[in-house]
């Protein structure tokens, strides 16, 4: 009886074996293309890449007990999960191994993304790329001196053993806030993940090294522009949730007393953040375990968003396709001095304003200029 349950479980082994090398057959001859993108988000040119990236991490020894999985089987089981969102139980049978096998090997990747890439791939501009994302703003949207646009997202998880109430936001879920500040090619240069559902994007921002940076002077360089006498510095752009800080310009506040120019200047500044809201639609799109909700402990979900802002950055970098584009901005051409002079109104503590006078510092932060 004895003899007959080891030859079972041996069967067992060797099937488990024979299908784990048929699924990695599968991955690296049978698929063309467009399959390689539908699956894993990437070409089968940059998936081999990631692979050989994650490798040195990834990389398990031989023993006399079991052969380890392929780097390639590892990392094409994490996007998988990632990419689908499909339970580990589907995953398992899918690549022929166990369920906790499933469950680590995901961890052991999502980890090895996070150390490996998230220097590489998510860092503050250099000074010469901060000059192609300038350019790459004032070329499509006539912003002067814009290096980022701001923003903030939700990430559904389960309610967590402690203090669930702080991660039960306004839309009557428990989340995490992904705070993301992308380029004109809509990549993240800096992330802040992890804050509970129900803080505000001010006070996320807030408790963010962004925001230190910004502070103490070290976020960008001291570059400025002189335009109509004003020198107008780096900042980054975001919407009427977020403060008014000399290097982050919001709109004005909406309401009649609003000028032709004030509303012009709000309407290029919402187009020119919508950068940062496609990216976040780009981010769910192509890893869709960010679109329902994450059932990974709280203490790993915001490894798990980390890592899939980093793939995205890897898929921009590498060019990959991304197939739900969405229309190109419709921008009129407005005035461009109109457009620096709302700038500097909202930048600097006192300007003269050629359609309504001087503004004024109240409390450290501009006021938008009064209406006639």
């Amino acid at each position: 009886m004895r003899q007959k349950t080891m030859q079972k479980a041996a069967f067992h082994v060797r099937r488990m074996k024979r299908l784990r090398m048929r699924r990695l057959i599968l991955l690296k001859l049978s698929w063309d293309e467009v399959d390689w993108q539908k699956n894993f988000r990437m070409t089968k040119t940059s998936f081999l890449h990631l692979c050989d990236i994650l490798r040195p991490s990834l990389t398990r020894q031989h023993t006399n007990f079991r052969s380890p999985l392929p780097v390639e089987l590892r990392v094409a089981i994490c996007l998988w999960r990632l990419a689908t969102n499909l339970e580990y139980r589907a995953i398992s049978h899918l690549f022929g191994i166990g369920i906790s096998t499933a469950c680590s090997v995901t961890q052991q990747v999502v980890t090895a993304i996070n150390v490996v890439m998230k220097p590489l791939y998510i860092k503050t501009p250099s000074e010469a790329e901060l000059m192609v994302i300038v350019q790459g703003f004032r070329d499509r949207w006539a912003l002067p001196q814009v290096a980022g646009a701001i923003d903030g997202t939700h990430i559904g998880i389960m309610a967590p053993d402690e203090n669930p109430l702080d991660y039960y936001n306004r839309k009557n879920v428990y989340s995490v806030i992904l705070q993301g500040v992308v380029d004109n090619k809509m990549k993240f240069w800096d992330i802040n993940v992890g804050c509970p559902g129900k803080v505000s994007d001010a006070r996320v921002l807030i408790n963010s090294s962004l925001y230190s940076r910004g502070e103490n002077g070290t976020l960008f360089p001291s570059w400025t522009e002189r335009l109509n006498n004003v020198d107008v510095p780096l900042h980054i752009l975001g919407d009427a949730a977020y403060p008014l800080l000399p290097w982050l310009v919001k709109p004005f506040p909406e309401g009649n007393g609003l000028t032709q120019p004030q509303v012009n200047f709000n309407y290029r500044l919402r187009q020119a953040r919508m950068t940062v809201e496609r990216a976040f639609g780009r981010l769910r799109g192509r890893w869709r375990c960010l679109l329902k909700r994450c059932d990974a402990h709280i203490s790993f979900v915001s490894h798990i968003i980390s890592a899939c802002c980093i793939l995205h950055n890897y898929c921009e970098t590498a060019n990959e396709e991304w197939v739900d584009e969405e229309p190109a901005d419709d921008v009129d051409d407005f005035v461009d001095s109109e457009i620096a002079c709302c700038v500097f109104s909202r930048i600097v503590g006192e300007v003269s304003l050629p359609w309504c006078g001087t503004v004024k510092l109240c409390g450290g932060i501009p006021k938008p200029p009064c209406p006639h």
